[in-house]
């Protein structure tokens, strides 16, 4: 827990990975420049003295991920968002399976999802269900523009992932974290297009669907596929490292999210490894908005940056708070004092 002038923040760090980009693991020049191109997010978004030396942002130790998010990172509950990408490395970049090893061990501070992938087909529904039946599945994490044979990418309104996700809410899993933000080479840029969420919420009340990155690079078509469905969240891994190196933008996206869903459909995430958890929250807990957007914006309350860092995500994975962290989520706050979310 993060506490700052007397006040405790619940964290939940929505948005992390045990990824194992090795040479060794490395099938081709695809897994070679996709960590790569991680690292040049590391590089480019970050403090200088939380850059890691590529050897080490490969493959990182679980006392790395066990000392960077709970020891010194503030993080009360992390949950693992799994991408495989089985074309570009031997074993899996990131998979259930592996983060699920780890959770094991640590099963009061780690959340282990799943994921699918529907050209999978039948398949891929059986094998959904194994996952949801070995590792109780809450939620999981779905990578539009991963590459499966000659297909550059898959969209939530091709009917076969209209399957999976009722076979989803048949199993109650029911959080759907979905990566639309930046592209990272060599994958397809319209792949991760945001267009496709406005369908699925509709389709599945039921389901929350979690849009990781809030749409980035298309901010303003995610807000307003947003503000019509209540089922669909901004998720903000890679939108908070701006609080650093751009806190102009920063203080624009997220004032826009706060204009159009509202503080309690935005969640917290580091994007682990590619970020530490701890520079974040520290930074954000400290970050106001500008003076000059404050008429526009309003400004940050303690209770916005409480729900943002961890309570909105407690809620939907059913995680027990505690009293000195509750007390900002016990009656709804106002929203930002700018102006209304438009009917």
């Amino acid at each position: 827990m993060y506490t700052k002038d007397g006040v405790d923040y619940f964290v939940v760090d929505g948005h992390i990975h045990f990824w194992d980009g090795s040479e060794e693991n490395t099938a081709n020049k695809y897994g070679e420049g996709f960590i790569r191109c991680f690292h040049d997010y590391q590089r480019n978004l970050s403090p200088a003295e939380w850059v890691w030396p590529l050897e080490k942002f490969r493959k990182y130790s679980e006392q790395d991920l066990m000392h960077d998010l709970f020891e010194t990172g503030y993080v009360d509950v992390a949950i693992f968002q799994p991408t495989y990408l089985s074309e570009f490395y031997v074993n899996g970049f990131n998979t259930t399976e592996r983060n699920g090893r780890l959770a094991a061990k640590h099963p009061d501070r780690l959340i282990v999802n799943g994921s699918f992938d529907p050209r999978a087909g039948e398949a891929g529904l059986a094998e959904l269900e194994r996952l949801a039946a070995e590792w109780r599945l809450r939620g999981i994490k779905l990578y539009t523009a991963e590459w499966r044979g000659d297909s550059k990418g898959w969209k939530l309104t091709d009917p076969g992932a209209q399957d999976y996700l009722a076979k989803c809410a048949e199993l109650g899993i029911r959080n759907i974290h979905v990566h639309k933000g930046p592209t990272i080479w060599p994958l397809n840029r319209d792949a991760f297009d945001v267009a496709d969420v406005d369908h699925a919420a509709t389709a599945f009340p039921e389901l929350n669907f979690i849009v990781e990155h809030s749409g980035l690079p298309r901010l303003e078509d995610f807000c307003w596929i947003a503000t019509q469905e209540p089922n669909v969240y901004a998720g903000l891994s890679v939108v908070m490292p701006f609080v650093h190196s751009r806190p102009g933008y920063f203080a624009r996206v997220l004032g826009e999210l706060l204009y159009w869903l509202d503080e309690d459909r935005i969640t917290f995430g580091s994007d682990y490894a590619i970020w530490s958890p701890r520079w974040l929250i520290e930074k954000f807990v400290d970050f106001q908005m500008p003076e000059e957007l404050q008429s526009e914006y309003g400004v940050l309350t303690t209770d916005v940056k409480r729900k943002i860092l961890g309570l909105n995500l407690a809620r939907l994975y059913d995680l027990k708070v505690p009293e000195t962290a509750l007390s900002a989520a016990a009656t709804p706050t106002a929203k930002m004092s700018a102006g209304q979310v438009p009917a």
